[in-house]
């Protein structure tokens, strides 16, 4: 049995509008006190931005049957991670930054969402740990 807390039983589906998937995302993440990223053969996943050509984005959801969902076609070879939050904050998304990442959020099953600046996914999780 694994250690890693989970509200499966009652999971509402994604919403279709990215802002509010953003702020679950949060929400969920700072509940869970983990994100779900899918790691494969080569590593982690990535996905070309919708709307900055060559640069990428590591997409990250904050369920993991959200991110189960994604285990297929190009990705079947993926498996679900969990990433400790405290650690995503303080490494992960300055690393994403060096590395000119985006952060996809709570992507949907067509693989749409938030695209969002690692730095300002800090922000907004610093805001929300401020109140």
């Amino acid at each position: 049995m694994n250690d890693i807390p989970s509200i499966e039983s009652a999971i509402e589906p994604l919403s279709d509008d990215p802002a509010e998937n953003l702020d679950r995302f949060i929400v969920e993440a700072m509940e869970l006190g983990c994100v779900w990223g899918l790691q494969g053969p080569d590593g982690w996943a990535l996905s070309g931005s919708e709307d900055h050509d060559d640069i990428d984005v590591m997409p990250f959801w904050s369920q993991e049957s959200f991110a189960r969902a994604h285990c297929q076609d190009d990705w079947k070879d993926y498996q679900p991670v969990a990433v400790d939050l405290e650690e995503f904050l303080e490494d992960w998304l300055p690393g994403m930054h060096e590395d000119v990442l985006l952060v996809g959020i709570n992507w949907n099953d067509a693989l749409e969402g938030e695209e969002i600046e690692p730095l300002d996914l800090l922000e907004e999780f610093e805001q929300e740990m401020s109140d």
